[in-house]
């Protein structure tokens, strides 16, 4: 009675084997790939960066002289001409001036008179031989003197009369006031530095964008390229523009490179305000008509296989995206060119390797240069017993990961 169970546990055990063996036989079966087919159409590079909006030329309009603001002739958003009054200073203490300058001017020049009339009248007693000759050399020394200070008073007189007309301010350009920075009955001081009342942007229908490139991005930007950008004031709406200048000066804040790349922008409707945060997208390079794949292609891996490691480099021999002395240099996506793929042939049930050639990427889709044609068949990812896996080779080196 106590051995008729071993006959059905050893006929479940060969059931149970049996079962496994035929699973590991047909597991492979269940493995497919996902394909994605090499198509032709329009791919742009771009370079990202942020910037602010400033208008083309904006001068701060400041006061050469201290007093009181006694009038303003403008306002913020006031349009003002050249040469236009938009801000008067208490004058008094300044005429004031004036008058005594002109007083002291008169002095000296009764002075003067009296001078020329002691050197004529000196010089005729010693041709007489009736006064010495240090008498005339002192009438004359005298109205040399009478003749510089005359000097001294004018240029007095025109600086009371500098300081004057500073009292009057005026525009120094046609455009529109974006900052007013005193009211009427304010003191202003110019003993250190001209305080600034005005500030007058030109012309806000042209616009510049100073935007912050970095160091790594900077080389394949180049005056003429075509801009893309937004504002967060109208997020739906995209805004043109051209690079117009890429400076030279370094920019270094917190160890970080960057250049200061000028963007023109027309801004007809007056939309754009200054000031404003610009997320620009600069189109380094676009190919129209041009075979392209996903990127998700170059980064998928067999299971069974892990990518090699890259060759080392001599330090001392130049390369791609090396420069004759080893240093890295040159564009980014000149760097590397070549990449290995996976392609699923017609009628096959196993990817084949190939070697292909890429240009430039947006990111999303990258453009292929050589060893593919238009419709073949590149690998993305697979599934394996009804689980999607894509194993992907690390950009940062290493092989593929294969869940968390």
């Amino acid at each position: 009675m106590l051995k008729r169970p071993i006959p059905l546990i050893v006929a479940a055990v060969v059931l149970i084997l049996a079962a496994l063996l035929l699973r590991k036989c047909t597991g492979n079966s269940s493995v497919m790939f996902q394909t994605v087919p090499v198509s032709r159409g329009p791919i742009t590079q771009a370079v990202t960066a942020t910037g602010t909006l400033n208008p083309v030329q904006n001068v701060q309009v400041g006061s050469q002289v201290s007093g009181n603001i006694q009038k303003l002739f403008a306002d913020f958003n006031s349009i003002v001409k050249a040469g236009q009054v938009i801000a008067q200073i208490d004058p008094v203490v300044f005429q004031a001036n004036v008058n005594q300058a002109e007083g002291d001017l008169e002095n000296a020049r009764a002075a003067l008179e009296l001078a020329r009339l002691n050197e004529a009248r000196t010089q005729a007693l010693v041709a007489k031989q009736n006064s010495a000759q240090s008498d005339l050399d002192q009438a004359t020394a005298n109205l040399h003197q009478a003749e510089a200070n005359v000097k001294i008073k004018e240029g007095a007189l025109q600086k009371a009369k500098a300081d004057l007309d500073h009292c009057t301010i005026t525009s120094p350009i046609d455009g529109i006031v974006i900052s007013r920075n005193v009211d009427v009955g304010q003191t202003v001081a110019a003993s250190l530095q001209a305080p600034v009342i005005f500030t007058i942007a030109n012309d806000l229908s042209k616009m510049q964008i100073d935007a912050n490139v970095a160091e790594a991005d900077v080389g394949g930007v180049a005056i003429d390229q075509d801009v893309e950008f937004t504002v967060d004031a109208f997020p739906t709406r995209t805004f043109p523009g051209k690079v117009v200048q890429v400076r030279n000066a370094p920019i270094t804040v917190q160890n970080v490179v960057t250049y200061d790349t000028v963007i023109g922008v027309s801004n007809p409707d007056s939309k754009l305000k200054p000031g404003m945060t610009a997320n620009v997208s600069i189109v380094a390079a676009h190919r129209d008509d041009t075979l392209k794949i996903p990127n998700s292609a170059m980064r998928f891996r067999m299971p069974d296989q892990t990518p090699a490691a890259p060759p080392k480099r001599d330090p001392s021999a130049a390369g791609p995206g090396r420069s004759p002395g080893g240093k890295p240099g040159g564009n980014r996506a000149e760097r590397r060119t070549d990449r290995t793929i996976y392609v699923l042939p017609a009628g096959a049930s196993k990817p084949v390797s190939v070697t292909i050639k890429t240009g430039i990427s947006d990111g999303v889709s990258t453009e292929v240069l050589e060893g593919l044609k238009e419709g073949d068949r590149v690998v993305t990812g697979m599934t394996e017993n009804g689980t999607a896996s894509a194993p992907a080779a690390n950009p940062f080196g290493g092989g593929p990961r294969r869940g968390p």
